[in-house]
């Protein structure tokens, strides 16, 4: 087996010590909701879930903000990213996960690239990343993550350690903000509010797929998550929305202002340009359920063993290397 080494990453410190590590909540922490993604019951809405949803909304806008982050992130080639987001959603399905793991892990990816950059694109780096950032979601979101050795990669297999050290590159990068609010936390209330109670019953499964499918098209960095899932939520009810249906549904949102319905509209005509490509797209493809509904079996079977297949190039981070992943 070939091997390739390369630098630690440049201004990541591994010694960090655990006291660091430590949470610093007081014990009013305890009582505060846990789970941003927690589904809304589908019954009637009441003033209380009103609330909550706007208490979302006015998270989505103070975990942090990036400006301009969409213009740094566009240093990483379209390929590239188009490339790391596939290897996502394919192991996403592997494994049978939740599609919140899959668009976390790349809210993570999008957001670390907004603030470090990734010297020329380098293939080994971006897919480390994408390994880390999917390692750290599955870890925020499953009740059985896998090991590292489990995450197959095309052309490099990554050791356990230089996995780790990512991650931990990635948390504080992000400042160990790690639990964002993420589309999936709408779903059920824009669903009652936007499509009725004659709604289908397939709505949210449907509502999962565009907001995944929508994540190849847009940096997740340039659109609120609510944006996004309401987005997604009208396609799924009616895909030949006119704006004025929009805006008319759209308005019972009352903190919404004019730029946040363009940007609604903005993804909508993405998704009806995404189910256009669709309708030539030959039958004969397997579809991701598919693949999940076969797979999660084979993963819990095999958890406890798992080794690579094929020649791959086996990574490891040494002093020598030249190739660095730097702080923008």
């Amino acid at each position: 087996m070939h091997k390739e080494k390369h630098q630690d990453m440049e201004g990541f410190d591994t010694s960090i010590s655990l006291a660091s590590l430590l949470c610093q909540e007081d014990d009013s922490f305890l009582g505060q909701h846990q789970n941003p993604d927690e589904d809304l019951d589908s019954c009637s809405l009441s003033e209380s879930q009103d609330e909550y949803v706007q208490t979302l909304l006015e998270k989505e806008t103070s975990l942090e903000s990036f400006p301009d982050s969409s213009e740094r992130s566009k240093r990483l080639p379209k390929h590239a990213r188009l490339d790391a987001i596939n290897w996502v959603l394919n192991t996403r399905a592997f494994f049978g996960f939740h599609p919140r793991t899959a668009y976390l892990s790349l809210t993570y990816f999008d957001r670390f690239l907004s603030r470090r950059s990734i010297d020329n694109g380098k293939a080994w780096a971006i897919q480390l990343l994408s390994v880390a950032c999917f390692s750290l979601a599955a870890k925020m979101e499953e009740c059985i993550a896998p090991a590292l050795s489990q995450y197959q990669v095309n052309e490099y297999n990554f050791e356990g350690n230089v996995i780790q050290k990512m991650e931990l590159l990635v948390l504080n990068t992000l400042d160990w903000k790690m639990g964002p609010v993420t589309p999936f936390a709408y779903l059920h209330y824009f669903i009652a509010k936007f499509c009725g109670d004659t709604s289908p019953k397939d709505l949210v499964p449907r509502a999962n797929e565009l907001i995944l499918a929508i994540t190849k098209e847009i940096n997740l960095m340039d659109h609120r998550p609510s944006v996004i899932a309401a987005a997604c939520v009208l396609a799924a009810c009616d895909g030949q929305l006119t704006r004025e249906a929009m805006e008319s549904k759209t308005s019972v949102i009352s903190s919404w202002g004019s730029l946040d319905k363009e940007h609604i509209l903005y993804c909508y005509n993405l998704l009806q340009e995404i189910e256009m490509g669709r309708s030539k797209t030959p039958e004969s493809l397997v579809s991701s359920d598919l693949l999940a509904h076969h797979s999660r079996s084979a993963f819990l079977e095999n958890s406890s063993n798992t080794s690579a297949v094929g020649a791959k190039r086996k990574l490891t981070f040494l002093d020598d290397d030249q190739h660095k992943i730097s702080r923008t």
